[in-house]
């Protein structure tokens, strides 16, 4: 019997063909109709800035990857800001879009985040595609002149942890963690593992290493809520849950 996992990656195989194909561009240029396909060319800009960074990545090399020339690109997207910002864009909608699908389409949270885990691991070692997640490597070495981009690169990401917060917070209050979970530590602690495997992707770790890094690293998920008999009372001190002692615990036996 396939696990919840391989089942999303059989059904999910022609999606995942399709993301190494043309993404759907975010704006239209206006005007003179374009003598080139903004599509195409839009996920081309996006696979060099996702493998160069956005500063490495110069005019000339976006230009020859992309098949036109400098005067058609600032006419289709403005300029190479707004180019990286809407292959950004395209990235989260295509090959970065996995994360939020798992959230959304899980049942519990703790399944959402380990999917969002295995299926990184897939996506960001994909040979047809530059490894890693372009949302955390494009802007890792940047100058003051483009802090502005990684800030907004930063906010992006920010959002994310925001989502796999909300999903956390969602099976504490459904009792599917226990109630003194705190869900922004957990979401940084799994945003933060999945940093780590774009970095190691990056470096040219394999899809089996970083599967078995998730392995480990969703056995710190908290232990399930308990619920009905036997559950052992608690007390609050400064906010934080104690059990009681052995020593109060005798006490009360006798």
């Amino acid at each position: 019997m396939k696990s919840k996992f391989e089942a999303s990656q059989a059904a999910g195989q022609s999606v995942s063909q399709g993301r190494c194909g043309p993404v759907e561009s975010v704006r239209k240029a206006r005007g003179r109709p374009l003598s080139f396909d903004r599509q195409a060319a839009l996920e081309k800009a996006m696979h060099v800035f996702w493998e160069r960074g956005y500063e490495a990545a110069s005019v000339a090399d976006l230009t020859a990857a992309m098949g036109i020339t400098p005067p058609s690109l600032y006419t289709a997207f403005g300029d190479k800001e707004h180019l990286f910002l809407e292959a950004i864009e395209a990235y989260g909608k295509g090959p970065g879009g996995f994360g939020a699908r798992a959230l959304a389409e899980e049942p519990t949270a703790r399944q959402a985040v380990q999917r969002l885990l295995e299926e990184g691991a897939v996506e960001l070692t994909r040979d047809c595609q530059p490894h890693g997640c372009m949302m955390v490597t494009a802007t890792t070495n940047c100058s003051v002149a483009a802090e502005h981009i990684q800030d907004a690169l930063a906010k992006r990401r920010a959002l994310y942890v925001k989502d796999m917060q909300d999903r956390i917070q969602r099976g504490i209050d459904e009792g599917e963690l226990p109630p003194e979970t705190d869900a922004r530590d957990l979401a940084n602690f799994y945003a933060m593992v999945y940093q780590g495997m774009s970095m190691q992707a990056k470096d040219g770790a394999s899809k089996e290493s970083l599967l078995g890094s998730v392995a480990l690293a969703m056995r710190s998920w908290p232990a399930p809520a308990r619920h009905g008999v036997g559950r052992t009372p608690t007390s609050t001190a400064g906010g934080v849950r104690r059990a009681p002692t052995a020593s109060r615990a005798a006490k009360r036996r006798t």
